[in-house]
């Protein structure tokens, strides 16, 4: 994913081939997100903003840190993925073969799973930033908040759908709770992601 163009990308996108799918795609939307709103960050600073320098500089670091995890993601999401499909070809001749098989299953289906709540958890973090930066941003590309949140929002609905694909072969009930609830908050943060857009086009508007 580091190297990769957009084209390649693409291309292996709609390829009939099991990765990258939407898990990688949900990562790269979070990635655009972030990437947003440090470009707004940039775009302001100077005099005028003088007064909220700390905040702008805050944001655009943390966005910057956001930007580079959303590759990562994507490459674990493939990954993942990857082991999944691996662990349903293992042997299953024997009780001993199936018991192991279905546990590879298991383990390869939580970490998969994993992901996508990484990518709902950095997807707040995005609206978060948005939120706060919002309203000093530079108006000149004020909409460029909302097209942030708007990715964010992409990011985290993608992932949830990633999240509950792998639910129905977890059976542990703690890990499997754990993993609903990091997808029950999706509607709360496309919510805030609701109010971001709003805010910025009664900006726009006014």
């Amino acid at each position: 994913m580091q190297q990769e163009t957009i084209s390649s990308f693409l291309d292996s996108l709609a390829a009939r081939v099991p990765a990258p799918g939407g898990g990688a795609t949900a990562a790269l939307h979070v990635g655009q997100a972030a990437a947003l709103v440090a470009m707004v960050a940039r775009y302001t600073t100077g005099d005028r903003y003088a007064e909220h320098s700390a905040l702008v500089e805050r944001v655009c670091t943390s966005a910057d840190a956001l930007r580079g995890k959303a590759l990562q993601f994507a490459e674990d999401d493939m990954a993942a993925f990857t082991s999944v499909i691996d662990a349903y070809k293992l042997p299953k001749g024997t009780d001993e073969e199936n018991a192991a098989r279905s546990a590879a299953i298991e383990g390869a289906l939580v970490n998969a799973a994993r992901v996508p709540v990484e990518v709902i958890d950095a997807a707040a973090a995005v609206v978060t930033l948005a939120e706060e930066l919002g309203p000093v941003a530079n108006r000149n590309v004020v909409s460029d908040v909302a097209a942030a949140t708007e990715a964010a929002r992409a990011a985290a609905t993608t992932a949830r759908v990633n999240v509950e694909i792998n639910l129905p072969g977890i059976t542990d009930p703690t890990i499997r709770q754990s993993l609903i609830d990091s997808a029950a908050g999706v509607d709360a943060l496309a919510d805030r992601a609701d109010a971001v857009t709003a805010q910025v086009r009664k900006q726009l508007n006014s």
